[in-house]
């Protein structure tokens, strides 16, 4: 479980969160949404230990992110931020082989290599695997990205908006490969998401910010209605359902 309490977070006078207390439950997907400038990312970050928490505790599996040493975090929560570019000319293999160096330190073994091809392999990048980073499209970069999430084998994925950049298909692919490994791989992931309908397809758990305060949390049927979208957007949006779930009619 991921325990956040009392967390505020400011940018000079600008107030980014305000006093946010919840728990991301162990076991589920849960999806962070909410307008631009909601918190989203910021919170996320500061899970992720990627800013520095000035107010509240955060605690990952019962470990304080703010004093925890950072190796130990690392065997615990991989992490995917929206700025994904590196300064080194990179090939794909290489990048997602970066997911293991929390395990092996520099001294890679034959399961940080069989890790590396799993991931390379599960988000179809192993006919891509040679190539450089700079030789790839945004998508592809993407999913290389992602893929060293994976690589690092970590109980918790956090994942600020890992859709940017996929096309249809390997967004759902995506999805789909998050859903197992939360579904039969016992991991947790945490993702910043901007289009509601793939958090009502696949999250088992939403929280809804607005103005750096959480405005409603729960399972999609529970967050995901008309008079919690109209708060949270501010506009009137049409729900109805499909297999079960919600479905947002935010385009009519």
């Amino acid at each position: 479980m991921i325990e956040i309490e009392d967390v505020s977070h400011h940018m000079g006078a600008a107030r980014i969160l305000d006093r946010v207390t919840t728990r991301l439950p162990r076991g589920r997907l849960t999806a962070l949404i909410g307008p631009n400038g909601a918190g989203k990312s910021t919170l996320l970050n500061l899970v992720a230990r990627l800013l520095p928490l000035s107010a509240g505790r955060i605690r990952v599996e019962g470990m304080d992110v703010s004093h925890t040493p950072s190796h130990e975090l690392a065997l615990r929560m991989a992490v995917l931020g929206q700025e994904t570019s590196v300064s080194s000319r990179l090939r794909v293999r290489e990048l997602v082989g970066f997911g293991r160096w929390p395990h092996h330190r520099g001294r890679p073994s034959p399961a940080d290599a069989a890790a590396v091809e799993e991931a390379l392999a599960a988000f179809d990048l192993a006919p891509l695997a040679g190539r450089f980073l700079d030789e790839l499209s945004g998508g592809q970069r993407q999913r290389a990205f992602v893929a060293m999430a994976f690589a690092q084998g970590t109980d918790w994925l956090l994942l600020d908006e890992p859709l940017n950049n996929l096309d249809m298909a390997h967004a759902r692919a995506l999805l789909e490969r998050l859903r197992a490994a939360v579904r039969d791989g016992g991991k947790s992931a945490v993702l910043v998401v901007h289009e509601v309908n793939y958090a009502a397809a696949w999250a088992d758990h939403i929280v809804a910010l607005r103005d750096g305060r959480i405005l409603a949390e729960g399972t999609p049927a529970e967050v995901l209605t008309p008079a919690v979208l109209r708060d949270l957007y501010g506009i009137d949006i049409a729900v109805g359902e499909h297999a079960g779930r919600p479905l947002v009619l935010h385009h009519a």
